[in-house]
């Protein structure tokens, strides 16, 4: 157990404050989402009717989209692009270890790396496929959630609802995804350029402390 526990220990806490905020975000969410009900002089919802309101659904899958959609194009913005001095930039002078073409007769090697053919070929991009796939999922829960807690609100009124292309170029969707996508690569822009100058002894999104600011990689 040990083992186990120091072997996954990033995933692990980082999967334990995943959980501990999400409670956090039903938990205040629910009662935010009453609140509003009822003042619109609806009856308040349990919490398993939350658990398929738009409301939870758009508010939930509207953050991971944005989160997704980051990873993504930064996986696939690293292959191409460089930032002098980063460390999370490849090295502008050298091959890269992640350049080189994937052996078969390397010891431990994944099995899509054996087969070959095909499979190796999904295989050498299979993280940015499954972060795009990720994002599309999820860009998807947020369009449903978010016309769905529209409709809602307009049914609540006695307004005519919003039709699924209508909606597609309703300004409040597109709001929730520009306002979190924005945020995200802000985010990303500042580590690149923060770990050019700035540094943190142990971290491995650091270089070594004592590296020049113009040394780039890790």
């Amino acid at each position: 157990m040990k083992d186990f526990l120091r072997n996954n220990g990033l995933c692990i806490c980082f999967l334990a404050l995943f959980i501990a905020t999400l409670i956090g975000q039903i938990f205040f969410g629910f009662e935010e989402h009453n609140k509003e009900l009822i003042d619109e002089g609806s009856a308040a919802i349990n919490l398993s009717a939350y658990f398929i309101s738009g409301h939870f659904i758009e508010s939930t899958f509207e953050n991971w989209e944005s989160e997704f959609l980051q990873m993504a194009l930064f996986v696939v913005c690293t292959i191409f692009l460089m930032q002098k001095g980063s460390s999370e930039s490849k090295d502008l002078d050298k091959e890269e270890e992640v350049d080189r073409e994937p052996s078969p007769t390397r010891k431990d090697a994944p099995w899509p790396v054996k087969k070959g053919g095909w499979v190796l070929i999904l295989y050498k991009h299979s993280l940015t496929i499954a972060l795009l796939l990720l994002f599309i999922i999820s860009f998807i829960l947020h369009f449903y959630g978010s016309l769905k807690d529209e409709n809602e609100k307009l049914s609540l009124k006695g307004l005519p609802l919003e039709s699924v292309s209508d909606y597609m170029v309703d300004s409040r969707f597109w709001f929730e995804s520009f306002q979190n996508w924005q945020s995200e690569f802000l985010s990303v822009f500042a580590i690149i350029l923060l770990s050019v100058y700035l540094r943190q002894m142990g971290s491995p999104q650091s270089k070594p402390v004592d590296a020049p600011n113009m040394e780039t990689g890790e």
